[in-house]
């Protein structure tokens, strides 16, 4: 009666203190210091605001593509639904500077803007702005007026996503294999083929030297598509004797490890 007694009267007390671990929050309290910890350390990501249609989709290719990135939903039933595919979630309006700080937008690579409104992005593209003057930011519009409003706020970039669609769905249309071609060479999921954006350091070794000097096919296996200089004029199909300068971004088409190397010489 001893050992049983003493057992069960153990099993009752682990029994309530299961309980009360449980009840008392203790999953959800370590579940916030990992993430305090994971916002702490995170850096070169992007700030994603927004986790609604948009951002949702945004933050499943920045997954897919191995970018680090943070999102900013006040909404808890969206913020909940990405913290259980296991996305690193800040539960706060994304137009306060206070909470951009805590996304870690002093260390950020980027910022995307995806609210619901346009008027939220306004908001969300101003603090980023003051907080980061250099930061690029790219901003999501439904309006031409909207368009204007967000670029005079201090957006790199306006993404309207209807402009784009049917821009889309045109080009599809009457163009398939130019389509095909360029979702082919996007695609986070192909092997073969890759188009990236390369920039050249100063420094590199690559600088300063003409594209026919260089020898990227033969070095490197890859295609220079086009160069964009400092004052971000385009030079499409660059000329063999076009000299590329330390700044530059290369748009180069090839095999992903043909471009990897690619990108740590220009790196250099």
């Amino acid at each position: 009666m001893l050992l049983v007694g003493g057992v069960g009267a153990a099993l009752y007390t682990f029994t309530l203190f299961a309980s009360a671990v449980v009840a008392g929050g203790l999953p959800e309290r370590l579940r916030r210091r990992r993430q305090f910890r994971m916002l702490e350390t995170i850096k070169d990501h992007f700030i994603v605001c927004g986790y609604g249609r948009i951002g949702s989709i945004v933050a499943l290719e920045l997954g897919r593509q191995a970018v680090p990135f943070v999102v900013v939903e006040r909404d808890p039933i969206r913020a909940a639904a990405a913290v259980e595919r296991g996305i690193l979630v800040v539960e706060a309006d994304a137009s306060r500077e206070e909470v951009l700080t805590r996304a870690g937008i002093d260390r950020a690579r980027g910022l995307i803007a995806a609210v619901g409104t346009d008027a939220e992005n306004v908001y969300a593209v101003l603090s980023a702005r003051v907080l980061r003057p250099d930061l690029y930011v790219v901003g999501r519009a439904e309006s031409e007026d909207s368009v204007r409003k967000l670029q005079r706020a201090g957006a790199s970039r306006v993404i309207s996503p209807y402009q784009i669609g049917a821009v889309q769905m045109v080009q599809t249309a009457l163009r398939p294999a130019v389509v095909d071609f360029v979702q082919l060479a996007t695609s986070s999921d192909n092997l073969d083929l890759a188009m990236e954006e390369i920039t050249v350091a100063t420094g590199s070794p690559l600088a300063d030297h003409s594209n026919v000097d260089l020898n990227v096919r033969e070095r490197f296996g890859a295609i220079v598509v086009a160069i964009q200089h400092e004052d971000r004029q385009m030079a499409f199909n660059p000329e063999p004797h076009a000299v590329i300068r330390g700044g530059d971004k290369l748009v180069v088409l090839g095999r992903p490890e043909s471009l990897k190397r690619f990108e740590l010489e220009a790196a250099r």
